[in-house]
């Protein structure tokens, strides 16, 4: 039902369907600066490097997606104009400034042999049916690396948590979140994992 392939490599344009899986599962990072899911997917449509980027496609829609980055590319890149365009000269500009530092943070200590999958999720309608298992593993599979992180998975995403611990990814790292912030955001602990074949 699900074929997986390079975000670049589709004759479809997906940064739209990509955007609103984003707008919908990655709201902690996004929920302050506009509750319209529609309006945060216009938003930040633009920032997907997409040949970073692995999609599990059923016929024309986007079930699901991963990115995969060696550390000296980035997977996304945020465009101040753009984010000033569709959430106003104040939101669009705080936006820019604390989510550049979040999202476009390289790998530390990059290495041919490492990579970093980030950005993983899954549309509302998919949900359930395999979709991150099947983009992880093709990953696993595909790439041509020794070491796999994922970074920064909120504590509180259980399903995430239980997914990737089911596909072998091990915990490395937890960092707490200031009690301020963490009763902010929802999220207690800021989980790093790894697996290395």
């Amino acid at each position: 039902m699900f074929t997986v392939r390079k975000a670049d490599q589709l004759e479809m344009d997906v940064r739209i369907q990509m955007s609103r899986i984003f707008a919908d599962g990655f709201s902690q990072w996004h929920g302050y600066f506009s509750k319209d899911k529609e309006q945060i997917a216009r938003a930040f449509a633009h920032m997907f490097n997409l040949d970073q980027f692995y999609v599990a496609v059923a016929g024309d829609k986007v079930a699901g997606m991963a990115a995969c980055s060696d550390g000296t590319s980035l997977s996304v890149k945020l465009n101040k104009k753009e984010l000033r365009e569709h959430l106003g000269l104040y939101k669009g500009s705080l936006a820019h400034m604390f989510l550049k530092k979040e999202f476009e943070t390289p790998l530390a200590n990059p290495s041919p042999m490492k990579c970093s999958i980030e950005f993983v999720g899954t549309a509302a309608e998919y949900r359930g049916q395999g979709v991150g298992s099947l983009i992880i593993g093709h990953i696993l599979e595909a790439a041509p690396y020794r070491e796999f992180l994922i970074e920064e998975v909120a504590d509180t995403n259980i399903p995430a948590m239980k997914l990737y611990e089911k596909m072998g990814f091990k915990e490395y790292k937890r960092t707490t979140i200031p009690p301020k912030r963490a009763g902010k955001i929802g999220i207690n602990h800021i989980v790093s994992l790894k697996q290395v074949k």
